[in-house]
């Protein structure tokens, strides 16, 4: 049964769970997302966010971003490898609507599926 539920078993929390993603990730590119994966031995993905007060100066920006993510994750998230996954923001993502940082973050995903499936 698939449940579209998004628990702390699908985060990354600790800074050691940063550490294993940037220490040797692959890396997606859109023109607003960096986005670092590495494999996981766990049975599930999990995600975290690395957003910058320096790139989205307003905490509310980053909050709704963050929230947009997160969202399309749990909806995409039976779709992608088991990867822990790192989402950086790009300068200038707080000036996007909702649609395209959505639409942005759907393509990324069928970029890590395509890698993956090769």
């Amino acid at each position: 049964m698939v449940t579209y539920q998004f628990n702390r078993e699908l985060r990354l929390l600790t800074p050691d769970h940063f550490k294993t993603v940037f220490s040797k990730p692959i890396r997606f590119h859109s023109q607003h997302f960096t986005v670092l994966i590495r494999k996981n031995s766990l049975s599930n993905n999990r995600i975290g966010f690395a957003v910058a007060k320096k790139k989205v100066k307003l905490a509310v920006q980053r909050n709704r971003i963050k929230r947009l993510v997160r969202e399309s994750f749990r909806l995409n998230q039976h779709n992608l490898p088991t990867v822990d996954i790192v989402i950086m923001a790009k300068s200038g993502i707080d000036q996007l609507d909702n649609k395209t940082i959505t639409q942005q973050i759907e393509k990324i995903w069928r970029k890590i599926n395509q890698r993956h499936k090769n």
